[in-house]
């Protein structure tokens, strides 16, 4: 069953925060793992659909990298408009389209047609469908093209524990809701802080930046607040590609930290 409007996060506001940061560092991060991802594809010769694209900084990084039509939409108005704030500071590329829309509504995911990348990082676990956009995303991409997709990963109870995190955080006041994330950036914070210590890391380079160019201060927030909030395991997510006509690598493996499976899938019929 889809969420009710009540029980849905704004992501957007937060985007909306994040992208008035953004500079070349980010950029430079967002564009870097990217690439990673590509491999052998030449951007020059394809297209690029970002599914949920939030702040717009991987569809800034798809336009750099030289993509030859790109298109981002949300379902958030408020990721709409940070999305075309960072496609403004691109002197407003015709070859990138920024819309509104839902990976939930058949009729508008057929208008777009179909591309030789499609890229969904953190987005469809939050739509309250997560199988239906899946499946929906998927049938976005050309014969031979990929997906990246990142699904957080199935922890059992642990999962369990954030769902009610999470719901609890977008039912709450916001004088409650400022206290919770007040407690999350302390558990978040000290925790992360000493991992990094512990694998010889700069503890202070995470609130600069991370390898996709997202920071810290924004992430607690979408970490505590994402809702709806639905899990995967990497064999499931595997299936469901199988019987869509898709090779489906698990490129990383959360295990059981908090966090997201990251999945490369390839249109092989």
């Amino acid at each position: 069953m889809k969420a009710q409007e009540t029980d849905r996060f704004a992501f957007g506001r937060n985007w909306k925060r994040y992208v008035s940061t953004v500079g070349e560092r980010e950029l430079g991060a967002a564009e870097e793992s990217l690439r990673r991802f590509l491999g052998s594809v030449d951007p020059r010769t394809s297209t690029f659909l970002d599914i949920g694209c939030g702040s717009g900084l991987l569809s800034a990084a798809a336009h750099r990298i030289g993509f030859r039509r790109i298109v981002s939409f949300d379902y958030d108005a408020n990721s709409v408009e940070a999305t075309n704030a960072l496609r403004r500071v691109a002197s407003d590329p015709a070859e990138w389209t920024v819309l509104q829309g839902s990976v939930l509504e058949r009729g508008f995911m057929d208008s777009l047609g179909k591309f030789d990348v499609v890229y969904s990082w953190g987005v469809l676990h939050h739509t309250g469908e997560m199988w239906t956009a899946v499946e929906r995303a998927l049938a976005a991409v050309a014969p031979g093209g990929h997906a990246y997709f990142a699904l957080y990963n199935d922890q059992g109870w642990i999962s369990d524990y954030w769902k009610i995190v999470k719901r609890a955080y977008i039912r709450s006041p916001v004088p409650l809701r400022a206290l919770i994330a007040a407690v999350f950036y302390v558990y978040f914070g000290v925790g992360l802080f000493v991992a990094d210590l512990v694998r010889l890391r700069n503890p202070f380079r995470r609130h600069a930046g991370d390898r996709r160019g997202m920071k810290f201060r924004y992430d607690v927030i979408d970490w505590v607040g994402g809702y709806p909030f639905e899990v995967a395991r990497p064999d499931e997510v595997a299936r469901v590609a199988r019987g869509l006509g898709f090779e489906c690598t698990c490129v990383f493996f959360a295990g059981r930290r908090h966090g997201c499976n990251e999945y490369l899938l390839r249109r092989i019929a």
